[in-house]
């Protein structure tokens, strides 16, 4: 699924710039670059992961689109100019007063899997250019590809049950809402978030909290009917009424007495949820509210959800664990040089080496469709073909000319990518345990330089 829309509009003066979400050091290796004469020349840059977080099988790349917004809008106006006028000389203001990225941008769509050295991005232009980016590049990709992995080990986990994003107030205020995208890139039925449904078109739900029930409080005590009622009166018998402020059992009785037998669900925010969803769909059913569905919230990540599988379940709601990357807020991408001039490059420094020479991924299916092998070719290489596997180029043409390519994916269409890519997984890279990558990754290196 692609969009028809035109290419991204030329920033425009009433939107915010972009540009000084970025490092000094960019700047500074800037100005030396123009001073010597490298700044113009040829590059490539790549991002990918050196590991994937402990206990994790594969990694989704979460942000791109988000990504490809925000370039648009880095340019520096004289407001940005002047907060780093201080350590630039007259010919980097000029230059950065000028700056539009003219590079190619290269990489693997958005929802697809990921891998330790899958080379996820690949930016191509002159070295000042490309290197201004880094740090935006690495923020986004780094905090929405950490919020999609972990959301898609939870959707795994809920195994088709509904995932409700609520995180809002666990993080802040614009990482929720790009959480709340990434979240819903990796099948969350709907967010809490409204701003993320006005800029991402992102499902919103809710019905109410505590707060709501404890305010029916008059001279004789706590009126938990009077509050259930009120909701009802507003918002349907299809609503869901949050039964755990005061006494559970009494709570489901004064539901369904409030809403009778049709009520759309209750939640449960507290307590053994396994036990306590166990108690509540019998009390449920005795009083004929066969439908009713029970949602369960509090804490909730990939291990605790796969542990209320077999439970009465129906619907999730998710938060803190959700919005912090279940114990991984950052997918570990980083940003590399890997040839200049054509010529391969690689940083050589303990654990944090690098693979030399721009380069494209290839990943091998068996026919029935689980994913094998990926392999990292040299940029202009070729793979033999192999009996009984089909090969499927990863990296797809995002910028060009420092233009977004025409038809990329709507959100919606990465989300429908990313639930097919789910299913390439063989199935032991679905387990919540320790584990080797899912999927092996092949690097065939680049050959000698010409000449």
């Amino acid at each position: 699924m692609t969009s028809t829309a035109p290419t991204r509009a030329p920033h425009l003066p009433g939107r915010p710039s972009s540009a000084l979400l970025t490092d000094k050091y960019e700047l500074t290796m800037i100005r030396a670059a123009l001073a010597d004469g490298t700044a113009d020349r040829p590059c490539v840059f790549e991002v990918f992961a050196r590991r994937l977080p402990a206990g994790r099988r594969y990694g989704v790349v979460g942000g791109t689109g988000r990504l490809m917004e925000r370039l648009g809008d880095f340019r520096f106006g004289e407001e940005e100019l002047a907060v780093v006028a201080d350590s630039l000389d007259g010919p980097t203001i000029e230059w950065l007063r000028d700056f539009r990225f003219t590079g190619h941008i290269d990489g693997y769509p958005e929802g697809e899997l990921f891998f330790p050295g899958s080379p996820v991005l690949s930016i191509r232009g002159g070295f000042a250019e490309c290197v201004l980016l880094e740090t935006l590049v690495l923020s986004v990709l780094n905090h929405d590809s950490a919020i999609a992995s972990a959301a898609a080990r939870m959707t795994s986990a809920a195994d088709g049950r509904p995932m409700i994003e609520m995180g809002s107030r666990r993080t802040h205020e614009e990482a929720a809402v790009a959480a709340a995208r990434a979240a819903y890139l990796c099948g969350f039925a709907s967010t809490s978030n409204v701003e993320a449904t006005r800029r991402h078109g992102v499902p919103s739900a809710g019905t109410s909290a505590h707060a709501f029930t404890l305010l029916h409080t008059g001279p004789d005590g706590p009126d938990e009917a009077a509050a259930f009622r009120s909701q009802v009166a507003t918002l349907g018998v299809g609503t869901t009424l949050l039964v755990d402020t005061y006494d559970i059992t009494r709570g489901v009785d004064t539901a369904i007495e409030v809403a009778g037998p049709e009520l759309g669900g209750v939640r449960i925010d507290s307590g053994d949820l396994g036990v306590l969803a166990r108690q509540v769909r019998v009390q449920l059913d005795s009083l004929g509210a066969l439908r009713t569905r029970i949602v369960v919230s509090g804490d909730l990540d990939e291990y605790a959800i796969a542990a209320l599988r077999a439970e009465p379940v129906d619907a999730y709601g998710v938060g803190t664990r959700l919005v912090t990357g279940s114990g991984a807020p950052t997918a570990g991408m980083v940003y590399k040089l890997v040839e200049v001039d054509g010529i391969p490059v690689a940083k050589r420094s303990a654990h944090k080496e690098s693979l030399p020479g721009a380069k494209r991924a290839v990943r091998l299916h068996r026919r029935s469709g689980t994913a094998v092998e990926e392999v990292l070719l040299p940029w202009a290489g070729t793979l033999p073909a192999e009996p009984g596997l089909d090969q499927r180029e990863l990296m797809v043409p995002l910028m060009r000319d420092g233009e977004p390519v025409p038809g990329l994916p709507t959100l919606a269409g990465s989300r429908a990518l990313h639930e097919s890519a789910m299913v390439t997984l063989p199935w032991e890279g679905l387990a919540l345990s320790e584990g080797e990558p899912a999927v092996p990754v092949r690097v065939v290196p680049p050959g000698p330089p010409a000449g």
